[in-house]
């Protein structure tokens, strides 16, 4: 019956999924290898679904229903985690383990000092962090690799809340020399004579596609890259303009060539980067602390 499920079910569950092989979890859970198989069978037999596909000298894999439930399990895991650190300590200082997901763009721009900041604020957190894009990040979130995520409000499941946590607005980027570079900003329109240098780690490409569409401008892309580095590179090389939404304190490439930026004369509704989190599973008392760091730290942005 579902109401014999135990925590300790689904804890090998959770390990043979992360490890890939019951040999893996057992060592992970400094247990018998027998008893991560039975934990695991005897959760299949009481849900009445296989979770878990077996190849000899393969490891395994998730079934579909395996996929569909090893969210829901990591979460009330860690729910459990969060009561038995809570019992005894509430109002006291927070502790465990909180892995934050992070737009790959993103990070560089914000990690770096929420890590620090956050650790200082609740030194006994351990706060972790994974990349990926809005797609990998949010299956992460849904099968619960992380947390909650920072990133930014774009094409987002409905099954994913959402807080914002700061705005932002596209630049140009050019290099010192390009024919747009001495103006003080620059009209979407202007762009349609110029090459341009387009970041396409999704959802870029596509977001800033749709914004010279607005403009009645078709890119002339001459060059792509997923590589933020690479885009800023070839634009200080003079090979086209680019649009960014991210902009480092520096103004010059990974070869030391110059750069400038300038606003766009357009409106330009602001993209927000938010913190999600499933809806099936509220955020913890430390990703809820984490919010409220990041509330703080990043209320006017990246600094």
């Amino acid at each position: 019956m579902i109401e014999d499920l135990s925590l300790r079910q689904l804890s090998y569950f959770v390990a043979a999924a992360d490890a890939g092989t019951m040999t893996g979890a057992a060592a992970a859970l400094h247990v018998s290898q027998s008893a991560i198989s039975l934990g695991v069978a005897d959760l299949e037999r009481q849900l009445g679904v296989q979770l878990v596909l077996r190849r000899r000298a393969r490891g395994l894999t998730l079934t579909a229903a395996g996929r569909e439930l090893i969210g829901s399990a990591r979460g009330l895991l860690r729910l459990a985690e969060e009561l038995r650190a809570g019992a005894g300590e509430l109002g006291t200082a927070l502790r465990g383990r909180l892995v934050v997901g992070c737009f790959q763009t993103i990070g560089p721009f914000i990690m770096p000092a929420l890590l620090d900041s956050f650790h200082a604020a609740h030194p006994l957190v351990e706060l972790d962090f994974v990349e990926g894009s809005l797609v990998e990040l949010q299956a992460m979130l849904l099968d619960g690799q992380c947390e909650v995520a920072l990133l930014y409000d774009m094409d987002l499941s409905p099954v994913v809340q959402r807080e914002t946590v700061y705005l932002t607005s596209p630049h140009v980027l050019l290099a010192p020399t390009h024919p747009l570079a001495a103006r003080t900003s620059i009209a979407l329109a202007d762009l349609a004579e110029h090459d341009m240098i387009m970041l396409n780690f999704p959802p870029s490409e596509h977001h800033f596609t749709l914004l010279l569409a607005g403009a009645g401008v078709v890119p002339r892309v001459r060059h792509r890259s997923v590589n933020f580095e690479m885009v800023r590179s070839l634009v200080a090389r003079g090979q086209g303009f680019s649009l960014l939404i991210q902009q480092p304190m520096v103004d010059v490439s990974y070869e030391g060539r110059p750069l400038v930026t300038r606003p766009v004369a357009d409106h330009v509704t602001p993209t927000a980067v938010v913190l999600a989190w499933p809806s099936a599973a509220p955020p913890t008392r430390r990703a809820r602390a984490f919010a409220d760091h990041c509330h703080r730290v990043l209320n006017a942005g990246p600094t």
